[in-house]
């Protein structure tokens, strides 16, 4: 990887991707101003919901310092995509996320697969009780639904975060925090009457919850989890049998925003994104040599796997 410039900073590709957002988001902006109290404004939300999906990419870049090998640089643009433009706590995610990658479907330390409104292992659904044992008997079905409610959740997220951070740094977030919530309900009530903005508000944040679903649903979900009672796992394999691959060319890496190439991107963190896919066969040949399962699919594929492994784990609930 090294030997291939794989691990060096592509300041220039990350600069226009960042610019190039910034003035989509600048012009999806303008075009609600322009389009004013009508109901063809609504059309723009969906567009929104896309850039924004764009926006929490960088932010994700810039957390595992792809973008800048400078921490401070690095926490700077986070910042400013995820807690000022999302209205998300940088610091929140990143914790968050970190502990992820240290032991991905680790039952006791990766937090995405802690039993929340899923879970993810039969022992988790087991003990299910009430409102919670009925959502999962049917989490297959209601996975997407509820990414509907993401782009909320995680500003909620965000905000009870603020308890956690130190006087300085609860300070810079929790500004930049209300900065976009007053920003955001500036420019749909300048542009809307109310009833019109609120019906603008709730469709942006539904779809933009549920693009980050579709992103993040194929990573993970389905894959090998390790015993927590068991052997230890290297590194290696560690990150390679909990994580899937999902096959697909341009549109794929854009919609998905490289998170496709999750193998390399767990196994590299800090790789930039446009170097992903480069890694692919170099990674691929070497789990070959070792005899490790590389798991890659396609993107409908990736969706039934994640799913079926839900529907799975809430089956003992539907027999009962």
């Amino acid at each position: 990887m090294k030997g291939q410039g794989l691990l060096e900073r592509r300041h220039g590709w990350y600069a226009r991707v960042i610019a190039l957002n910034a003035l989509t988001l600048a012009a999806v902006g303008t075009g609600i101003v322009l389009a004013g109290n009508s109901w063809w404004t609504l059309l723009l939300a969906p567009v929104l919901a896309v850039v924004c999906a764009r926006t929490a990419f960088i932010g994700h870049d810039a957390g595992h310092a792809q973008i800048a090998g400078d921490k401070a640089v690095g926490r700077l643009i986070g910042l400013v995509h995820a807690n000022l433009l999302l209205g998300m706590s940088f610091s929140w995610w990143n914790r968050k996320h970190n502990r992820h990658h240290a032991n991905p479907n680790h039952i006791d330390k990766d937090p995405d697969v802690a039993a929340d409104v899923l879970v993810f292992t039969g022992e988790q659904a087991k003990v299910r009780t009430g409102f919670r044992r009925w959502l999962t008997r049917h989490q297959a079905w209601l996975f997407f639904p509820l990414t509907l409610l993401e782009g909320i959740a995680l500003k909620i997220h965000g905000f009870r975060d603020l308890r956690r951070q130190s006087p300085r740094e609860r300070s810079v977030e929790a500004l930049l925090l209300i900065g976009h919530v007053v920003g955001y309900a500036a420019l749909l009530l300048t542009a809307m009457s109310p009833g019109k903005a609120l019906v603008f508000a709730v469709l942006h944040q539904a779809l933009f919850g549920l693009h980050l679903g579709l992103s993040f649903a194929p990573n993970h979900k389905g894959m090998e989890m390790p015993d927590p009672d068991g052997v230890s796992w290297g590194h290696l394999r560690r990150q390679v049998l909990t994580s899937r691959n999902v096959r697909g060319g341009a549109v794929t890496d854009w919609f998905l925003g490289g998170l496709n190439y999750q193998i390399e991107h767990h196994l590299f963190p800090s790789m930039p994104r446009p170097h992903l896919r480069l890694a692919r066969p170099l990674v691929r040949a070497h789990c070959r040599e070792l005899g490790i399962p590389y798991a890659e699919t396609g993107l409908v594929d990736s969706y039934r796997q994640a799913l079926g492994h839900m529907h799975e784990v809430g089956e003992p609930l539907r027999a009962g």
